[in-house]
């Protein structure tokens, strides 16, 4: 890669790390949007391995308003959420920022309590969306957003698509195939050297 195009791709990241904002830099942003006239929608979570179902979330909750602000677990509050030994996998800082780097997140807002509680009552958010494997009664923040007149939607689950189940399979020792490893049959028009 020369110089140019290394500064090039440098450059393309930096938007996404521009969208990762501190608390009082997100209540800022958010209070903007909503003289504006615009909707906060606002989700968390702790995001460790992205993948479909957390995709898929975002892009509803973001359909559910106008601007989409997503509060991250740091890596002791992920750790505390007892997800696992070894996890939060992803350090905080970079699971923001995969996550700003998604068209359908304005504002990504890191937070190191237990709960996003202090996040959700500093932005005041127009909408909390959680995932639907959360019980309405569960959602941290509810009765808070709906005091102000905020509405709390719990969004649709992807079936079978779960971080867990990743780390999972990750871990897991790979079992040889009936050819064994390094016996793979070549791909086809495709000759073994010998």
């Amino acid at each position: 890669m020369t110089d140019e195009s290394e500064g090039q791709a440098l450059r393309a990241l930096l938007p996404a790390r521009r969208k990762v904002l501190a608390r009082a830099a997100a209540v800022r942003a958010v209070r903007a949007a909503q003289r504006r006239g615009e909707r906060v929608v606002f989700t968390n979570g702790c995001f460790d391995l992205l993948h479909v179902g957390h995709v898929r979330s975002l892009e509803q909750a973001r359909a559910l308003g106008d601007r989409l602000v997503v509060a991250v677990n740091g890596d002791g509050s992920a750790r505390a959420q007892g997800k696992g030994p070894g996890r939060p996998i992803v350090p905080a800082r970079q699971r923001a920022e995969v996550l700003a780097a998604l068209a359908c997140v304005d504002w990504v807002v890191p937070f190191a309590e237990q709960t996003p509680l202090r996040t959700i009552l500093a932005l005041r958010p127009d909408v909390l969306a959680k995932g639907g494997d959360w019980a309405l009664d569960g959602i941290v923040g509810r009765r808070e957003v709906e005091s102000w007149g905020g509405r709390v939607v719990r969004l649709r689950e992807v079936p079978g698509v779960r971080t867990s189940a990743l780390v999972e399979a990750i871990r897991s020792p790979i079992k040889p195939g009936p050819r064994g490893p390094g016996n793979r049959r070549p791909a086809a028009g495709r000759r073994r050297r010998e």
